[in-house]
């Protein structure tokens, strides 16, 4: 007898009347009903929150002319995010206790006030109120907590973005102020340059006074003191100047009668040489005779005539001595009247070239000491100008879009980029995955209410027991493949659950039937009654430790070897990687696991057989039958 006879005949042991064929319908309908039908009760939730009631509490005042709370209760309102009612506080707290509300959002008085000090170097923190009733409903608190989480977020990046903006400003303002002095450093700087320039000129001059002045001085000394006799000396000099004036004018005098005598002869002379001429014309003397008379009385008188000349010239030296020697005198006397005041002006000459020699020293060492302050000015305001200049460039003067884009990533400096290998799309594609794989199982697990795994007659009939095992489970298997067959046309068509690879993940589901309803067989199998007791159990453990719903690292420590060990979690993984985009050579892994535990059963399910064959008591007339 074939393994393949020995399965047809147990499945037409089924079929043999009305009632068995409804039975075996609804043994393959079993996984439908159980994952199909939760998957389309959950399939997207989140979207339909607008149907879940909560209530919204806007207590703010306001503060500077604006209520953010109230701006904040208005965008709930218009969200339509949740079914927001606004109450008040009485209202929102019996609502939440009553169940009418889920949960409730409160905005304080004085949530403006504290928001808004924040620019104001004046922080409060501002607080919003979360009301939940874990009574009511869990998921509603953990939902409602997100909520929060959410509005408190939005609101710290909006106030966040208006106090960054309202610093940037001021970084602007600042910025005008810094460039207007390090335009006037810039001028100063400049301004003293010059200066030290014309300083160090100043003090080039300033030395060089100092040195004239330091030659001007000496001499000055020695005019004073080789003029300090001068009005005596000018005296004696006017004395004596005056003296002669008079000697001289004597002189003059003298001189000028006999100048006068002189010409007096000279004149007599010329009558007598007249009167002579015309006597001698007189007594007959004959014309030639008379010329030679005069002509030898005018050779006698060539001496008396040049000595008038000459006399009549030193007359005229003689008082022009006397004029000029007068002129001396006066002079000499003006000369003795004003040397005492020259003596005295040369003296304090003298004296204020000292203190001005001692000044213009003075003022050379306070130039060179001013050319150092100077220096030391010029490098400074240098240092000024080149640090306003600096310190411009780093105070930061964006201009109104750049601000408010600034402002904005100062409020919420992190964007998440989200990049999905694969992506579920719903909150029920992304526990298909786990409820498939449960179905499957409880599938496996009802079909052996009804199906024998091994079979009596087989057994009777010395079959072999591979044979005998394989036939008891093929029974199971086909039905199996029916029901996955069957639970993925409804998930995808009837609850509409995108999968990525559809022949894929149906091959995938038929191996893991045939590998739940081959453990499951090898239960029954071997143990008989307790079989199926063992198969609940390990489809509690299953439960607790495949990841189905929270990944599996999170489960505690001492279930990390059920999740190694145990099917459910590689046909979860195995599931995922195939209903989603990220299909990977992972899933290889799975497919050995379970091949591995669907030969291990089938063995199992043989040595069950093998012990079958031998009768005993006990298997005649077992204690527990179910």
């Amino acid at each position: 007898m074939t393994a393949i006879r020995i399965a047809l005949n147990e499945l037409r042991r089924l079929s043999a009347g009305k009632l068995p064929k409804l039975a075996m319908l609804a043994l393959v309908l079993v996984p439908l009903l159980y994952a199909s039908f939760y998957l389309y009760a959950n399939v997207d939730p989140y979207s339909r929150l607008d149907k879940l009631p909560a209530a919204v509490v806007v207590s703010d005042q306001g503060a500077d002319g604006r209520n953010v709370g109230r701006e904040v209760g208005d965008e709930l309102l218009k969200s339509g995010t949740f079914q927001w009612h606004e109450v008040s506080a009485d209202e929102a707290k019996a609502g939440v206790r009553d169940d009418k509300y889920s949960f409730a959002i409160g905005i304080p008085a004085g949530f403006s006030q504290a928001l808004l000090g924040v620019g104001t170097f004046q922080p409060q923190q501002a607080t919003v109120t979360l009301t939940t009733n874990d009574a009511n409903n869990y998921l509603s608190g953990t939902i409602a907590k997100q909520v929060a989480e959410q509005v408190r977020k939005t609101i710290a990046e909006k106030v966040g973005s208006e106090a960054a903006d309202r610093f940037l400003v001021g970084f602007s303002t600042i910025y005008g102020k810094i460039a207007e002095a390090a335009s006037g450093a810039n001028k100063l700087a400049d301004g003293l340059g010059q200066l030290k320039s014309g300083q160090a000129q100043l003090s080039d001059g300033a030395g060089q006074l100092a040195s004239g002045l330091g030659q001007l001085s000496p001499g000055l000394n020695t005019l004073r003191d080789k003029t300090k006799d001068l009005p005596s000396q000018a005296s004696k000099l006017a004395d004596g100047a005056s003296q002669v004036a008079a000697g001289n004018a004597k002189i003059a005098s003298t001189a000028s009668a006999v100048a006068s005598a002189s010409a007096d002869l000279q004149s007599n002379l010329n009558s007598v040489n007249g009167s002579l001429a015309q006597k001698l014309r007189a007594d007959g003397l004959p014309e030639a005779q008379v010329q030679q008379v005069l002509s030898a009385l005018g050779t006698l008188r060539a001496p008396l005539d040049s000595a008038n000349t000459k006399i009549q010239d030193a007359n005229s030296q003689v008082s022009q001595l006397a004029s000029g020697s007068k002129q001396v005198a006066d002079g000499a006397a003006q000369l003795a009247a004003a040397s005492p005041q020259l003596a005295s002006g040369i003296a304090q000459a003298a004296d204020a070239g000292n203190q001005l020699s001692t000044g213009a020293n003075k003022l050379a060492d306070s130039e060179k000491t001013a050319v150092t302050a100077t220096n030391q000015l010029a490098d400074g305001s240098a240092q000024l100008r080149d640090g306003l200049n600096e310190g411009l460039k780093q105070i930061p003067n964006p201009d109104d879009p750049t601000r408010s884009a600034t402002a904005n990533t100062i409020a919420d400096p992190v964007a998440i980029n989200s990049a999905s290998a694969a992506s579920a799309g719903t909150y029920g594609a992304g526990l298909a995955p786990f409820f498939i794989s449960l179905a499957t199982w409880i599938g496996a697990f009802v079909l052996f209410l009804l199906l024998r795994p091994l079979a009596t007659r087989a057994l009777t009939a010395g079959a072999s027991p591979f044979r005998v095992a394989l036939g008891g489970w093929l029974s199971a298997a086909v039905l199996g493949i029916a029901q996955v067959i069957v639970l993925f046309g409804a998930v995808t068509w009837l609850v509409g659950i995108h999968i990525a690879h559809p022949l894929g993940a149906i091959g995938f589901a038929i191996l893991v039937s045939l590998t739940f309803t081959a453990v499951v067989h090898a239960l029954n199998a071997f143990f008989g009654a307790v079989g199926k007791f063992l198969g609940l159990v390990l489809l509690v453990l299953q439960l607790v430790s495949a990841g189905g719903t929270f990944p599996w690292q999170t489960i505690p420590d001492a279930l990390y070897p059920l999740h190694i060990v145990l099917p459910m979690g590689y046909a979860i993984d195995g599931f995922r990687h195939l209903m989603y985009t990220g299909a990977s050579t992972k899933i290889l892994g799975d497919i050995a696991v379970l091949l591995t535990y669907l030969v291990g059963a089938l063995l199992v399910s043989t040595l069950a057989a093998r012990k079958r064959r031998v009768w005993t008591v006990s298997a005649l007339k077992p204690e527990l039958s179910l």
